[in-house]
């Protein structure tokens, strides 16, 4: 009727709905038709999927950084930097960047500028550190103002400066998405030219990337050792801890307790009075009093000397240690990055002896978190297959057909590893970060679905029509292509937003919809030939042995009654 022609034009026509089924049912009878087709096809197709996808599969990201409107920015100074300078640094910043905010935001002007302009520039000086931030006018457009703060990197001598897009999942000032080349050894001189050997060659090998140092790459801090003398200040019986606490208390306040005052630690400090306080030079001068009760001065039990040291000293697992960390370029996955420094910084060092022994290299923070992930997500892949396989052999009450149905799953990967591809190729940079790695774990229990049609229908087919299985395969087929179609096109339809569709956010989902929907239509269109050839495979397999099961019994029968 009236209500049957509007169904059939709602598929685009008889014409053309008849065509494409009679069209496949023809390709899946021809197959099934000879054994060698079929193991050719169920091969064939699980090579190519397995094989491809190894090719295909990109290098890993561990979080998107999204596309929020912020720009933050370090500034690590040269040692001995104090806060005066510090703020002296903030012209350079106004002078350089002080186009993108002086124009009117809604003028073409603006919008012609990195950005369409800039706003809410902040700058920040500590004694040690200063860091700055701001917004794009356009939100979308917030990434084409790093190139213009990046430019302030050669304008401060001696300093370093990294600027990027916060990230939405980011902790602290230094988080995001890095790499932390951590070198740990006894040595501080030896650490030091490990690292700045580290941070030259992080530049060659990964030019888009930026690199600064933890703590610092040299012993600029200007600094006063007092070295005691032990046997002078074994004569006067005074140790070197004795000896440490009388010139932090004269110099600068030594620490003795605390004292809880509503419900805060207050430190109680022990310090020598104002017109008593000595000033480094005269640091020699400093009187100290003996056990005895005598006096004598620092410098006749000490030697001063004035030198250069470091400004901090980090220590990882009681192992003096310095942290070149390393943000790779926009597209750069964390991965990729990994393996080059791996194999083009730390691989040679290694073999030249110059790592390894007392000095050792590791790499930590996004790096070590992608790589507990992914070792994680890898198991949670293989657990969604398992629960998926045991859920369908307790449905069928058999652990054969499931079997034949998890061979969708290969072609799903495929799929999946084809849509990022084009996501890449026609919209945007998409690696596989973490949220695009969930997309395979839903493919696992989706794609299944269309296998499960054609199988259940066959076996329906079998039992209650006692249809030769051959012809129940090609039956099922026929009629489940167009439900199969019809539930591919609405989800493919309805996810293909995430993908296409611009946006706040849309950087996020892009990726897994891209993995889901690029799985659904490979699997779709090729399971529709591998499970019948698998299928039909397994029933011949199944009916050979249970021939000759048969035969063999009744060889035994007849074997036994010639006897009697």
């Amino acid at each position: 009727g009236d209500a049957d022609r509007g169904y059939k034009n709602l598929w685009g026509g008889v014409g053309i709905a008849t065509g494409i089924n009679r069209r496949i049912t023809a390709m899946v009878t021809w197959i099934i038709g000879s054994r060698l087709r079929q193991i050719a096809v169920v091969l064939g197709f699980t090579v190519i999927a397995i094989g491809l996808s190894a090719l295909l599969m990109p290098a890993t990201e561990y979080l998107p950084v999204g596309n929020q409107n912020f720009l933050f920015g370090l500034l690590l100074p040269p040692p001995g930097y104090n806060l005066t300078e510090m703020t002296d640094m903030h012209p350079v910043f106004v002078e350089n960047l002080k186009h993108l905010w002086e124009v009117d935001p809604e003028s073409p002007e603006a919008k012609a500028l990195p950005g369409g302009g800039a706003h809410t520039f902040f700058y920040v000086a500590l004694n040690s550190i200063a860091f700055c931030g701001a917004r794009a006018n356009d939100p979308l457009r917030v990434r084409e103002l790093i190139p213009e703060f990046r430019k302030i990197n050669g304008k401060i001598p001696g300093s370093y400066f990294i600027i990027n897009q916060a990230s939405i999942f980011q902790r602290g000032l230094g988080g995001g998405r890095t790499i932390d080349i951590e070198l740990t050894g006894p040595d501080l001189s030896q650490l030091i030219a490990l690292g700045g050997e580290v941070f030259g060659r992080v530049s060659q090998v990964l030019p888009e990337a930026q690199a600064r140092p933890i703590p610092s790459l040299d012993l600029g801090n200007p600094e006063v050792q007092v070295r005691t003398h032990r046997r002078r200040a074994s004569e006067q019986g005074i140790s070197n801890r004795e000896l440490g606490f009388i010139v932090n208390a004269l110099v600068d306040g030594a620490k003795v307790s605390e004292y809880q005052h509503q419900g805060k630690a207050i430190d109680v400090r022990v310090m020598a009075e104002e017109g008593y306080r000595h000033r480094t030079h005269l640091l020699e001068q400093i009187p100290v009093a003996t056990p005895q009760g005598k006096l004598t001065t620092l410098g006749a039990i000490a030697d001063i000397q004035v030198a250069n040291g470091p400004v901090t000293i980090n220590h990882s697992e009681r192992l003096r240690a310095i942290t070149i960390q390393v943000t790779p370029g926009e597209r750069t996955a964390l991965e990729e990055a990994m393996n080059k420094i791996n194999q083009e910084i730390l691989g040679p060092m290694r073999e030249e002896d110059r790592l390894g022994g007392l000095y050792q290299a590791s790499l930590s923070g996004s790096a070590d978190k992608l790589t507990q992930t992914w070792r994680s997500l890898r198991w949670n892949i293989l657990l969604a297959l398992v629960i998926t396989y045991l859920l369908l052999a307790a449905l069928f009450e058999n652990f054969m057909y499931p079997l034949v149905i998890m061979f969708s799953v290969p072609l799903a990967a495929l799929g999946g590893f084809l849509g990022l591809a084009v996501v890449n190729k026609l919209l945007s940079f998409q690696p596989l970060d973490t949220l695009t790695m969930l997309g395979f774990i839903i493919l696992v229990g989706t794609v299944v679905n269309n296998a499960i049609l054609i199988v259940h229908q066959s076996l329906n087919h079998i039992r209650e029509e006692d249809m030769p299985y051959r012809e129940a395969v090609v039956e099922s087929v026929r009629t489940r292509i167009r439900p199969i179609f019809m539930s591919v096109s609405t989800s493919v339809l309805g996810m293909l937003p995430l993908v296409v569709f611009p946006g706040a956010g849309s950087e996020l989902y892009r990726g897994l919809g891209g993995v889901v929907i690029g799985g659904l239509m490979v699997s779709t269109l090729f399971t529709l030939f591998l499970v019948p050839a698998m299928f039909t495979l397994m029933l011949d397999l199944r009916m050979t042995f249970s021939g000759w099961v048969a035969g063999s019994l009744r060889s035994k029968r007849a074997g036994a009654e010639e006897t009697r």
